[in-house]
């Protein structure tokens, strides 16, 4: 039996291992093997990442921006080249399905691809002029260190949301992936620093609470991106803003599904069956509300024996729907949210509770599951459940639909399935929700235009991807220059003459 993997940091450009005294173990969510073994770095390891990363700005600053531009189109050339070993990362320590793994490289990579453009996104303004013999211009220059804390669900795609942007504007970078599966975010790291990053430039930490906590308070970071869970993101929120730190956080959801009559309803039931249960339901965009408008409720039939057909097995099996939950403790807390829906009297039409893989009976396994006449009330729909569980809810008007969702806190996602473009016009303008898809169930924008959850799922003002990205990982210095031949004598007031 071969030796099980230490992971390294990354620290100054080199792989690191750490001196820490506490480790957890790795585990592949489909059989419970230990695959690795991840340090919880002490502080020491964390503060040297810093100190690398702030060496390096002095220098990286001033990296032209066609040469940061070219080590993004080389970074997401060996992504593109090393996409099948990055899903088999994916898969291997979070449990998703090989297909969905390289899908999420994929929308990893329109990043990536996106800041292979900041020559023509990092620019400043001028006006010549403004004043008399006076002109005025903006700098959009970097921040300095930069840090990001991300979930486990998307290993890949949540660094990516963070550090191709940031140090393309000329930032360097400290990320923390998450500890349950770290490996497939370090090699996208390593892949970065192959493709020309150089030393200290991006840094890659191992911890829990502790390591998220000196980061958010190191005074030589000055901008923290998170995403991950409301209860930590509110944390993460907050100790970094008092530290004085611009932070982002991308938090819960409970995304909704409005399905209309006037629908498709082929294409709606199927993508329903997707966007509900694909990766597990470990997305923070899944659908785990459907908001059944109408004679719509005469589909639930069709859309349980759809879920039926589903196949559950280890994400290795390119055939599965989907694999296991990504440890033992998110299966135990999801049926115990399940049974939960039994004892406030939800009617449980499909129990995914019993599902078993032959080959990989201590697999953290549950399947499709789904509940009818749910209320507001009930923990099933209070509680984000990140598991295979869809909630059924039915109303018997678009502008009850709209109403019910608004009072959800969350405003990560929704979508409209609707033939009508009067139908969709109402929803996309009274909708109080950031990110909204029309007969499109989960509505991630390309990466050129940014995230945009709100209200309880997200705390800042600026989000992930798009122009917004731009903005969070930069400050605007603005110059007002004269070059006057001649002298212009005494001027005692706050005109400019």
């Amino acid at each position: 039996m071969s030796a099980i993997p230490n992971v390294p940091l990354l620290i100054n450009g080199k792989k690191v291992q750490s001196s820490a005294k506490d480790w957890l173990d790795v585990l592949n969510p489909a059989n419970q093997e230990v695959v690795a073994r991840v340090p919880l770095a002490p502080i020491s390891e964390v503060d040297d990442a810093v100190a690398s990363a702030k060496q390096a700005f002095q220098s990286w600053r001033n990296t032209s921006q066609g040469a940061r531009m070219r080590i993004m189109l080389k970074l997401q050339q060996l992504v593109r080249e090393n996409t099948p070993k990055l899903a088999e990362l994916i898969t291997l320590e979070h449990g998703k399905t090989l297909p969905d793994a390289e899908g999420e490289v994929g929308r990893g990579l329109e990043v990536i691809e996106h800041a292979c453009s900041i020559v023509s996104l990092q620019l400043g303004e001028y006006a010549e002029n403004a004043g008399t013999g006076i002109d005025v211009y903006t700098l959009i220059q970097p921040l300095g260190v930069c840090a990001g804390i991300t979930a486990f669900n998307f290993p890949v795609m949540l660094p990516c949301f963070m550090f191709p942007i940031a140090v393309a504007c000329g930032n360097t970078f400290v990320l923390k992936p998450s500890e349950q599966d770290p490996s497939a975010s370090l090699f996208l790291a390593e892949l970065a620093v192959e493709a020309g990053l150089p030393p200290g430039v991006l840094n890659v930490v191992h911890g829990g609470p502790d390591v998220a906590n000196r980061l958010c308070e190191h005074p030589d970071i000055k901008a923290v991106s998170f995403i991950g869970s409301t209860h930590v993101g509110t944390q993460i929120y907050q100790r970094a803003s008092n530290a004085g730190k611009r932070c982002q956080a991308m938090m819960g959801a409970k995304n909704h599904c409005v399905i209309l009559p006037d629908a498709d309803k082929e294409v709606a039931l199927n993508q329903l069956v997707g966007a509900a249960f694909g990766a597990a339901g470990q997305r923070c965009m899944a659908t785990s509300v459907a908001v059944m408008v109408g004679q719509a409720k005469d589909w639930i039939d069709e859309f349980v024996e759809k879920s039926k057909g589903l196949k559950v097995n280890a994400g290795s099996d390119r055939k599965a729907d989907l694999g296991p939950l990504v440890s033992p403790r998110a299966k135990q807390r999801v049926a115990q949210l399940i049974q939960s829906g039994v004892d406030e009297k939800a009617t449980l039409l499909l129990d995914g509770r019993d599902a078993q893989v032959k080959g990989y009976e201590k697999g953290n396994f549950i399947g499709p599951t789904i509940f009818s006449g749910v209320t507001d009330s009930m923990a099933i729909y209070r509680e984000e459940i990140f598991g295979p569980v869809l909630c059924i809810v039915c109303v018997d008007t678009l502008e009850e639909a709209v109403e019910f969702v608004n009072r959800n806190p969350n405003g990560n996602g929704v979508a409209v399935f609707t033939q009508s473009g009067g139908n969709a016009r109402y929803f996309q303008n009274n909708i109080d929700v950031g990110q909204i898809g029309i007969n499109i169930p989960i509505p991630v924008p390309v990466a050129w235009f940014s995230f945009t959850g709100s209200r309880a799922s997200k705390l800042g003002d600026l989000g992930p991807n798009g122009k917004q990205a731009l903005l969070f990982w930069t400050q605007t210095k603005s110059v007002t220059a004269r070059w006057a031949s001649h002298d212009t004598g005494v001027n005692t007031t706050i005109a400019q003459k």
